[in-house]
């Protein structure tokens, strides 16, 4: 039985299928683990602490994780090791509850966009290969779904074929996009964007970016960049800085999210491609170690497999049996 029934059916299944290696993956060590133990002794607990490493959870969560079991084991003197998944899915959901300082969980179906802005400028960030512009348009998707008209901005400009790929995805999705091709300003981009989208009078307007590190300072100065031109239009724009992480890289996610928050503004966080990983624990590390928001997770390959996260229900589908 799940511990919070916030998720449509679909919604929920498409999570459970999503998680589903990651979840195998777990179990599977868990239950190598525990065989012939009755009890949650010292060696389960080790044991656990090295299955949530190689889920990619992080050390620092990992260790609130484990401080907060064995103070329930030393409250509630027996646990029996067949009480486990449920001990760990509620101490985890507790430890993330205790960091939730938003609203999302209310809103767990819902693509929200607060109504006092229009458009709505996203800037989306990330370095190559994480899903960005798959990202961009599944959004561009489920944000049309909530009845919300859509314009996206092309400014990857730098990327082969990062431009033609967006374009397709407006055609896909149904929405008008800005572009001026390979090789152009992004800014100049950026700024038609904001221009259209503001006299179009569109919902949200969402700007691909360069998915390159090459270094903080030049990604610090091209995003500010990128900026200013749209708040000539815009002045309060972007309203959101959105980082995409590849999921399936485990701790090179952990470690892009503090290279990008350390080059530039970033107020919520994309993370993609959980579906084809056993590395799923790292969106509970990533929620619970940075101050910044996971909004959207990415569970498959459909549009609608891309998904508001929910807190309780990820630790629900990750660790219920």
């Amino acid at each position: 039985m799940a511990l919070f029934g916030f998720f449509s059916k679909e919604k929920k299944e498409s999570l459970d299928k999503g998680l589903e290696k990651s979840k195998d993956s777990f179990f599977s060590k868990m239950g190598k683990a525990i065989a012939g133990k009755s009890t949650v002794d010292d060696e389960v607990l080790d044991e656990l602490e090295g299955i949530l490493a190689t889920s990619d959870v992080g050390v620092d969560t990992i260790i609130k994780i484990i401080d907060r079991i064995e103070a329930r084991v030393a409250r509630d003197k027996y646990l029996s090791t067949s009480e486990l998944d449920k001990i760990l899915r509620e101490e985890i959901a507790g430890l993330l509850a205790e960091n939730d300082d938003n609203s999302a969980t209310a809103r767990a179906n819902d693509f929200y966009v607060p109504e006092q802005h229009k458009p709505y400028v996203i800037l989306v960030v990330g370095v190559n290969g994480v899903g960005k512009t798959t990202t961009i348009g599944k959004l561009a998707y489920q944000f049309k779904k909530q009845g919300k008209s859509v314009l996206l901005g092309a400014a990857d400009t730098f990327r082969a074929a990062a431009v033609d790929q967006i374009k397709l995805w407006g055609e896909r999705v149904g929405v008008p996009v800005v572009s001026h091709g390979m090789n152009t300003d992004p800014a100049s981009v950026a700024f038609d964007a904001a221009k259209q989208g503001q006299e179009s009078k569109v919902d949200v307007v969402i700007i691909d970016t360069a998915g390159r590190l090459h270094n903080k300072v030049n990604l610090m100065n091209e995003l500010t960049k990128i900026k200013r031109v749209v708040q000539k239009f815009i002045p309060e724009a972007p309203h959101e800085v959105l980082l995409v992480l590849d999921g399936s890289t485990g701790q090179n996610a952990f470690l892009q999210a503090k290279e990008f928050t350390r080059a530039t503004e970033v107020t919520a966080l994309a993370i993609t491609k959980l579906d084809g990983t056993a590395k799923g624990g790292v969106v509970i590390g990533i929620s619970d170690q940075f101050n910044i928001p996971v909004k959207y997770i990415g569970v498959g390959e459909k549009m609608d497999d891309l998904q508001v996260f929910n807190k309780m229900e990820f630790v629900d589908s990750l660790f219920g049996k």
